[in-house]
């Protein structure tokens, strides 16, 4: 699959998805500091599925119906890369066909799919 990181997911994230042979473009290596629009835009011209923990792209693609080729937000209660890694794997094991052109929202516990 192919995956763009926002700043906030950070290298160890985004290494360890490559690892899972994902192509994967991190906004933390190689863009600090991109405006929210112009990640979407980048995730939206690579065809890539954008994970981020940052709430403010709800209100991007729900609200001002920015075009997208799915979003993970991550809402964890503990932030560590470990946890990050533990939730993606589940959701790439477990939603790997559901993932492209969807809106999920995803805890350590629950996963829900929203309408954009």
């Amino acid at each position: 699959m192919r995956f763009l990181t926002d700043e906030n997911i950070g290298p160890t994230v985004a290494l360890w998805l490559r690892e899972q042979g994902h192509d994967v473009f991190s906004i933390f290596e190689s863009a600090r500091g991109l405006t929210d629009e112009a990640v979407l835009t980048l995730a939206f011209s690579e065809n890539r599925i954008l994970i981020t923990s940052d709430k403010d792209f709800g209100e991007k693609i729900f609200r001002e119906r920015w075009p997208h080729r799915g979003v993970i937000l991550l809402r964890l209660r503990d932030e560590r890369a470990a946890v990050k890694m533990m939730v993606l794997q589940r959701l790439l094991s477990q939603y790997p066909h559901l993932m492209a052109e969807q809106f999920l929202v995803a805890s350590e516990t629950r996963v829900r799919f929203a309408r954009s």
